[in-house]
């Protein structure tokens, strides 16, 4: 018999029902139906199912739900804002950054968790913050790639928002500058060509 959780996914507070080890993975996408999350290897290894845990990378499939209750997850499906994509998905469409697209939705929060910290990374931190992400796409140059271009367009917005700021400007525009709100509802995890 199942026991009633609580804890808040991507900025909602949720009730759950269910068994107090099952694992947040199997939660997310059985019962609350977010399916950005992968199985992958199911020991929490391979990336291909981490979420954010208190903002932290955290692998989804080896987290029990007892452990998660009173906290805050964020999946994939979180990222955005409303309609407009987070930096670091919209900078992945822009570089092509996903062949298959099976770890991406593990990489893009683990991504996101990075530039929340370290907001404009250099490669080899980039490399470093997603090594416990597995892709045998082969498209880890362009994901790297893709960070830091995500990196650089969020402090292009600040620069563009303080110089606005400066000159008496009123607007902000911090969060979407350089996102493209024209292309909400792509889907990041579709098939993109090779360059």
């Amino acid at each position: 018999m199942g026991q009633t959780f609580e804890l808040t996914v991507n900025g909602e507070r949720r009730q759950v029902e269910a068994d107090a080890d099952s694992t947040l993975l199997h939660v997310l996408r059985e019962v609350l139906d977010l399916k950005g999350a992968r199985f992958g290897c199911g020991l929490g290894l391979c990336g291909a199912c981490f979420v954010l845990l208190d903002g932290r990378p955290a692998p989804s499939c080896d987290v029990p739900l007892w452990s998660a209750a009173g906290r805050t997850v964020t999946t994939v499906e979180g990222l955005a804002d409303g309609d407009v994509p987070h930096p670091v998905q919209r900078a992945f469409l822009d570089e092509q950054a996903a062949q298959c697209g099976y770890c991406v939705s593990g990489i893009l929060v683990s991504a996101a968790a990075l530039l929340a910290e370290h907001p404009e990374p250099d490669e080899s931190t980039v490399a470093a913050a997603l090594d416990r992400h597995l892709c045998r796409c082969g498209a880890q140059v362009r994901m790297v790639r893709a960070v830091v271009r995500a990196g650089q367009a969020k402090a292009d917005a600040t620069g563009a928002t303080a110089t606005r700021t400066d000159a008496g400007g009123t607007g902000t525009g911090a969060g979407t500058a350089g996102v493209d709100a024209g292309t909400a509802g792509v889907d990041v995890f579709g098939t993109v060509v090779d360059r």
